[in-house]
């Protein structure tokens, strides 16, 4: 990977750009993507690690999703690129919704897969505060077990394991990032109706049929505020997406792209 301003990232393949935009925990979830020819034959794939992940730059205290939509937003000016298809999981979902709002005109489509949160009022943390407790008390491995479980299922490391070689200890090396910077920044965002005004880009939501009831209750309330929405349910995937199947969560993307060229800026 290239490291530019703190960020390490790395291109793959030509044709219009797609900015993948992971999410918490695991810094390659989108690795299993890249290797799909629908998408890496067709598309310049700009995958990066946020800061606090992986090799880029450690986070030394609060960092805002405003400030990593901020950091997506730089390194596509960095790359030269004016306007760009992006696609964001969880947590990384989130900032490209904060990313579309902060920067529209840098944003031809979304691509959603299952953020945490898309509320206009602030949501409670008090259910994850016993695992923000366990991870306080030293507990690292067993807090992001309790998490990953939460979301990925009680399999999640060989799962992980299988697509991401050395995802599983990676995430424990991060954990950090997650529990101390991301929960309290996630609880502090709202996405306001005025906000969700400026979202005019095409935008595709994507759920797994076996994911956490508290995605299903994120997805309604953001089509209730963005109402042109379109959404796909995945049978047989939950919060893990690309990392269980990247081949089935690759198809109904590739179709909306397909259906949304980007217009080059001349």
């Amino acid at each position: 990977m290239i490291k530019y301003k703190g960020l390490e990232y790395e291109i793959q393949g030509n044709g219009e750009p797609i900015l993948l935009i992971h999410g918490s925990i695991l810094a390659d979830a989108f690795l299993p993507l890249t290797n799909e020819a629908i998408l890496s034959d067709r598309y310049k794939l700009i995958r990066y690690h946020r800061r606090g992940f992986a090799g880029s730059d450690p986070l030394a205290g609060a960092f805002s999703i405003e400030e990593q939509a901020k950091d997506a937003l730089t390194l596509l000016q960095a790359l030269g690129i004016q306007r760009a298809h992006v696609i964001g999981h969880s947590y990384g979902a989130v900032t490209a919704l904060q990313l579309a709002c902060q920067a529209p005109s840098a944003v031809h489509s979304l691509v959603l897969l299952e953020p945490p949160k898309t509320t206009e009022e602030p949501e409670s943390m008090e259910e994850f505060e016993p695992l923000i407790a366990q991870f306080s008390s030293g507990d690292v491995i067993g807090a992001v077990d309790t998490f990953m479980a939460m979301v990925g299922g009680p399999d999640w490391r060989s799962e992980v394991q299988r697509t991401v070689p050395g995802g599983p200890e990676q995430a424990e090396k991060d954990a950090a990032t997650f529990f101390d910077v991301e929960f309290p920044a996630l609880g502090d965002w709202i996405l306001s109706k005025e906000k969700a005004r400026r979202i005019s880009h095409p935008v595709l939501y994507l759920l797994g049929a076996e994911s956490d009831p508290m995605f299903e209750k994120a997805k309604q309330a953001f089509k209730s505020i963005v109402t042109h929405t379109e959404e796909v349910l995945l049978p047989g995937i939950n919060h893990l997406f690309m990392i269980r199947n990247p081949n089935q969560v690759v198809r109904p993307i590739a179709d909306f792209l397909a259906r949304h060229p980007l217009i080059k800026i001349r």
